[in-house]
């Protein structure tokens, strides 16, 4: 192999517990909550598929949040205002709690590294594979890896809100193979969503997925990957 792409989201960093997310925002807002009201709240945010990064669909959306969810991912204002809609379905005593959650959702600090991440990737840069991030997502990833550490193992960013497409569309993963100059037939794409990583199958890419779960349950997962490029 080639090259391995990484999926962000569920397969390299998890993003923090809705509680976590939640307290943070109060804490850097400047305001509090009772502490079973935050708790209940957390939890109706992410049902409500509110936190970016989570893995969890809204069971049901208004009209125009709908519309954009399934394209959520092609464009920055898209992405904002399809999350921010879904929390808007959840009464915050302070309107503004809205957009400084979406913020909050961004920062490094709400990211952390699965336990073999920094294992696995540095033994690819070893062996010499190419390493390219590909991410369904509306914001610049970047600076969570330089904050963790990651970013001088990853040699491409592919990221569909820069490209105004979204995985699983091919052209995504063709964008990351010719980034690294690798033929897609000696690349493997690892993600944790069938359906979405799963369209690199489509130019020849080996695929490897992953369980979206949290850290402390996931300590091993991306470790086959170098099996497979060996």
């Amino acid at each position: 192999m080639a090259a391995v792409l990484f999926d962000f989201s569920g397969t390299l960093f998890r993003i923090e517990s809705a509680e976590s997310w939640l307290r943070a925002t109060l804490n850097t807002s400047g305001h509090s909550l009772p502490e079973p009201q935050l708790l209940d709240t957390a939890r109706a945010l992410e049902a409500a598929g509110a936190l970016p990064g989570s893995g969890v669909e809204p069971v049901a959306l208004p009209t125009e949040p709908a519309a954009m969810w399934a394209v959520r991912d092609e464009s920055a204002p898209l992405h904002r205002a399809a999350y921010t809609g879904a929390a808007r379905q959840v009464p915050l005593l302070w309107p503004e709690l809205y957009d400084a959650l979406y913020e909050r959702h961004m920062a490094p600090a709400a990211w952390s590294p699965y336990p073999d991440a920094v294992e696995v990737l540095s033994a690819l840069r070893e062996r010499g594979i190419g390493v390219g991030v590909v991410s369904n997502i509306g914001w610049d990833l970047r600076p969570v890896f330089r904050h963790h550490g990651l970013d001088g193992y990853v040699d491409a960013y592919v990221l569909s809100y820069e490209h105004g497409v979204q995985k699983p569309d091919p052209r995504l993963f063709s964008v990351a193979c010719a980034a690294l100059g690798a033929d897609p037939r000696q690349v493997v794409m690892v993600g944790d969503s069938k359906e979405a990583d799963g369209g690199a199958a489509a130019l020849g890419c080996r695929v490897h997925f992953v369980d979206h779960l949290p850290v402390e349950e996931r300590p091993g997962a991306l470790l086959p990957v170098l099996d497979l490029v060996d």
